[in-house]
């Protein structure tokens, strides 16, 4: 499995945020306004790097040597996790950056200065969790092997024994 680019997240980021910004604006002049973003957002999402983290640190300690063993399908599930993470914080920190570009031109509104404040910090609690994303992936890549695989072809199955 290839690791997330990060050109990638960042386009997923800038698209959300641009499409976010129109169907945000489209809906205040319509006169529905967004509520401010609740603090227990930004715990939520930095709980979930947290425990991101916390899954890769394992795999790292058994790659490391300091963990006796650790099954397989454990580490399968922590990269595919870690994937998602980078992911999920770049989705976020897309909604949450067309949130703060919406209020961007009433800073002087002391509600609508809340809302960016609030938003501008959910946007940084999602980079977090992208980047987490992207160092337990890291975490989880595997060490090269000791064996010279310039000749071989991954193709090819090994020889029946």
């Amino acid at each position: 499995m290839r690791r997330t680019p990060i050109g990638s997240l960042i386009a997923v980021l800038v698209a959300v945020a641009v499409v976010g910004w129109l169907v945000l604006r489209a809906l205040e002049a319509r006169g529905v306004y967004l509520p401010v973003v609740p603090w227990l957002v930004d715990v939520a999402i930095l709980a979930l790097a947290g425990a991101v983290f916390w899954s890769g640190w394992t795999v790292r300690s058994y790659q490391k040597g300091k963990r006796p063993s650790l099954d397989g399908l454990r580490a399968a599930r922590t990269l595919v996790l870690a994937k998602a993470a980078a992911l999920t914080g770049a989705l976020l920190g897309g909604w949450y950056l067309a949130q703060v570009l919406v209020v961007l031109g009433d800073l002087a509104i002391e509600p609508r200065r809340d809302r960016a404040v609030a938003a501008g910090i959910a946007v940084l609690c999602s980079v977090v969790l992208a980047v987490i994303g992207l160092v337990v992936e890291k975490f989880c890549e595997l060490p090269p092997s000791g064996k010279d695989h310039a000749g071989s072809d991954e193709g090819e199955s090994p020889a029946p024994a």
